[in-house]
């Protein structure tokens, strides 16, 4: 199991509850939602998976074997290198291209070698169809391609699992279905992939194993 979490209690400053008693598992290759409205906790619990934000008491929280409750800071780069993570806003570097935009978490993450990383880029651009674009720069590009990048970026150290706060929700709907699409084929290569939305029409068209947040606990639908 890639995440296990029992009985897990997130709040802010110690004080606001967030969630409660929140019991949540993904495993290899699955595709889970967590939905609910804005503020119901969705990218707060986003936030503890990948070591951001504290878990405050649980009984058990682990990500990729490792014990969230106990984990050390130091520790915490070597877990984001297997974990990819996808926001609404894109985070792409507007100062450099799509190639540099690639090269700078390849440099960052111990890819030392230019024509191992030049090959890497190749990849993952194919496997998001968009071969070609590396010179193009982020304003050059639609929202629809710029998350495509985005979603090439976080393939980029062959992550175990992807995690999408609210991707679509800059997009219009042709451009979630291709998005969505994308997210469909990387969990059919054994990728789990979880995503954050208040779009209940991808439920149906997309399904998954769905969570709800809602009053401060995260219920399995």
């Amino acid at each position: 199991m890639l995440i296990d979490y029992k009985n897990v209690n997130i709040s802010h400053d110690d004080e606001e509850v967030v969630l409660k008693d929140v019991d949540f598992g993904v495993n290899p290759g699955e595709f889970v939602y967590i939905i609910g409205k804005v503020g119901s906790g969705k990218s707060s619990l986003l936030r503890t998976i990948y070591g951001e934000m504290e878990i405050d008491t649980a009984d058990k929280a682990e990500v990729l074997e490792r014990d969230m409750l106990k984990i050390r800071r130091k520790e915490i780069q070597a877990l984001r290198r297997e974990i990819g993570v996808i926001f609404q806003d894109f985070k792409l570097l507007t100062d450099r291209n799509v190639r540099k935009n690639l090269e700078f978490v390849l440099k960052a993450t111990g890819w030392n070698n230019k024509d191992d990383r030049a090959q890497r880029i190749s990849e993952v651009l194919k496997q998001v169809q968009m071969e070609g674009m590396e010179d193009r720069m982020p304003h050059e590009l639609s929202g629809g391609e710029q998350q495509r990048i985005a979603i090439a970026r976080s393939l980029l150290n062959s992550p175990k699992m992807i995690l999408a706060d609210e991707p679509t929700g800059n997009l219009d709907s042709e451009t979630t279905e291709q998005i969505m699409n994308v997210f469909k084929e990387i969990s059919a290569s054994g990728t789990a992939v979880v995503i954050t939305t208040h779009n209940m029409s991808l439920l149906e068209k997309y399904p998954g194993t769905v969570y709800q947040c809602e009053g401060n606990k995260m219920i399995k639908q």
